[in-house]
């Protein structure tokens, strides 16, 4: 409820830190588990990262390691066994799951098959894309999750350059076919370009943004969090996204 109180507040400031809105968030995209992707390469590494998130007011969180076939092709077992290596060191404080990042590649299309998805919460599944162009199967993967009973939330939707079109008609397709979008909490600031920073405000004024997570990987990533204003016009849809984040894990 005090963080709730914070957001509301916090309407009514000619600018804010995004971080000030931040308070109760379960940060659900993230690169925190110990040496398994491109993320945290220790346990000490980790740690700090935790520690800088709960400075910033987030100590809730579920792991997702890349799963990539060809880069890291990670299992719930290799996830758990990195996990389990953490979660000692870890406070009682700090809330604390894991699950995983899924591309969509034929490797996904095996893993829903086999039945070895790792959801975020619920039925929620967080899958992302390449960068350089979409599945050339994307709606039978989705539809495939979704024949599985599984729900599907696109990472950084706003890092997909190939679908920055006037009309956002990718984006509007995407959901009409039960996807959720996750923004980065980065793309609100230059660190991808200022082409995805426009594209990630862009769609949050069109009401397209389901989620927002840090996709950290290193300590850097929190320092920049740190810096990110937030105008009053963009306030409320931004704190509604976030009290979608709150909702999704009650």
């Amino acid at each position: 409820m005090k963080g709730k109180i914070g957001r509301m507040l916090s309407i009514f400031r000619k600018n804010t830190y995004l971080v000030d809105l931040l308070e109760g968030i379960t940060d659900f995209h993230n690169h925190i588990l110990p040496g398994i992707d491109d993320g945290a390469k220790t346990v000490e590494e980790s740690l700090e990262l935790i520690r800088e998130f709960e400075n910033i007011g987030i100590q809730d969180f579920v792991f997702t390691p890349h799963v990539m076939n060809d880069y890291y092709p990670n299992t719930p077992s290799s996830i758990q066994a990195a996990f389990d290596k953490l979660k000692s060191n870890i406070p009682e404080s700090v809330s604390l799951n894991y699950s995983a990042e899924y591309m969509m590649d034929q490797f996904f299309m095996e893993n829903i098959e086999k039945g070895s998805l790792l959801p975020i919460v619920k039925n929620k599944v967080l899958v992302e894309m390449s960068y350089f162009q979409p599945p050339i199967n994307l709606n039978q993967i989705l539809f495939k999750l979704q024949n599985n009973s599984f729900s599907p939330i696109l990472a950084h939707p706003e890092r997909y350059v190939y679908w920055h079109s006037k009309d956002l008609e990718k984006f509007k397709d995407i959901r009409s076919r039960g996807c959720s979008l996750q923004l980065n909490m980065l793309s609100l600031s230059s660190h991808y370009g200022s082409g995805i920073q426009k594209m990630g405000f862009r769609l949050i004024e069109n009401n397209m943004i389901d989620y927002i997570c840090s996709d950290a990987h290193k300590f850097n990533h929190i320092e920049k969090l740190r810096t990110i204003k937030i105008s009053k016009k963009h306030h409320a849809m931004l704190n509604q996204i976030i009290e979608n984040n709150i909702q999704l894990f009650k």
